[in-house]
């Protein structure tokens, strides 16, 4: 399978999933990386393919990390343009044995994001790193990172990010195709005054270069995919999770929520969610659906795949059913645990509802096979 095969098949595609993708004569051209970034990223993806198939030494652990993060917030809030500026920060945490005493890492931080970026008291950002500077701390390997940061200081609103949190560690129990995350408790200090201005639980997501590198693939920037174009158990898999999570915002097409990961020089594709938000599963107050889709609220869920042979669904099926223990059980390990004990029943109860569905098979071709896009599975 081919990018120029993608392309072709952009306008089509987008129909498909109901996101808008401007015609390739419209479409901004795609800028050519310079050298000197090519080979940074490239170096990037080199050192996490040495440890094929396996996450950074930083995600391993699933061990929150304390810290505290300080920086100048009135600047960083006020930086909501299209290209926003590095801001230089500090990262600060108590060290573990065998080391002892306060370990400072400097470092700069951007903002990032549509919605949030628009409508959060404080925006979620990257954070850049270099290597000289973490070596030897607890950050080690860590380069560009994208921090699930709180959007209002308050415990509903950090509630939304431990349940985001816990759909990513999901993802993960069902394929090594996902972003690996760990939970990160941080206090944001604000550098011009000194003032502590909030702590709360966010969590540090693998940024796309490193997971393409332990896959051994690239990242691919060409919107347009459409269902032949990708990976079928993988485009079902994709699907079915969103639909368990109940996410309806999302777009391969347009590489909305979705990452799209090569192999193969191309010819594999598998596509990668991201950013849960939106979802049922979460539930938060302020996310809402598409006026055009047939459902009323984010608990209603709508499957939003592409179309693949049955026989791919079963297989997804049968994942999702032999992973529920471990995917329940995470809702009931330490980190799971930091979910007040009413937003874990009632995402758990949202979850059996999931499972009544893929179990009894004239639903799960109702409400799910026959639902998909792209033609009759």
């Amino acid at each position: 399978m081919s990018i120029r095969r993608m392309v072709n098949r952009a306008m089509s595609a987008a129909v498909l999933v109901g996101a808008f993708v401007p015609s390739l004569s419209a479409q901004k051209p795609i800028k050519t990386p310079d050298a000197a970034k090519l080979a940074k990223d490239s170096a990037k993806m080199a050192k996490a393919a040495k440890d094929s198939g396996t996450v950074g030494r930083f995600f391993r652990s699933e061990t929150p990390v304390t810290m505290t993060l300080s920086l100048n917030i009135k600047r960083i809030k006020g930086d909501k343009g299209d290209n926003p500026p590095w801001r230089a920060a500090t990262l600060s945490y108590a060290a573990i044995a065998p080391d002892t005493g306060t370990v400072k890492i400097p470092l700069r931080v951007k903002t990032r994001g549509i919605w949030r970026l628009k409508n959060c008291e404080f925006p979620p950002i990257w954070l850049n790193f270099t290597g000289e500077a973490v070596k030897g701390t607890e950050f080690k390997g860590l380069d560009e990172v994208k921090l699930t940061s709180y959007c209002r200081n308050n415990d509903e609103y950090e509630g939304y990010i431990l349940s985001e949190l816990q759909l990513n560690r999901a993802l993960r129990l069902l394929t090594p195709i996902a972003h690996a995350v760990r939970a990160v408790k941080v206090t944001y200090v604000d550098s011009a005054s000194g003032k502590a201005e909030a702590t709360r639980w966010g969590f540090f997501q693998e940024e796309p270069l490193t997971l393409a590198g332990r896959l051994n693939g690239r990242i691919l920037k060409q919107q347009g995919a459409g269902p032949d174009d990708v990976d079928p158990y993988q485009s079902a898999l994709m699907g079915v999770f969103e639909y368990f999570v109940g996410n309806t915002d999302f777009s391969v097409a347009a590489l909305h929520n979705i990452e799209l990961l090569g192999l193969n020089n191309g010819m594999t594709v598998y596509p990668i969610a991201h950013d849960f938000d939106f979802s049922g599963a979460v539930n938060a107050r302020y996310a809402s659906v598409p006026p055009q889709l047939p459902i009323r609220s984010v608990r209603d869920r709508l499957y939003r795949g592409y179309c693949v042979p049955p026989e791919q669904f079963s297989k997804v099926f049968a994942l999702f059913n032999a992973k529920k223990d471990s995917i329940y059980g995470l809702y009931r390990d330490p980190v799971g645990k930091l979910l007040p004990e009413d937003v874990t029943k009632r995402t758990l109860e949202y979850f059996d509802d999931f499972y009544k569905t893929i179990n009894n098979p004239k639903n799960a071709k109702s409400d799910i096979i026959e639902r998909c896009l792209g033609g009759k599975a």
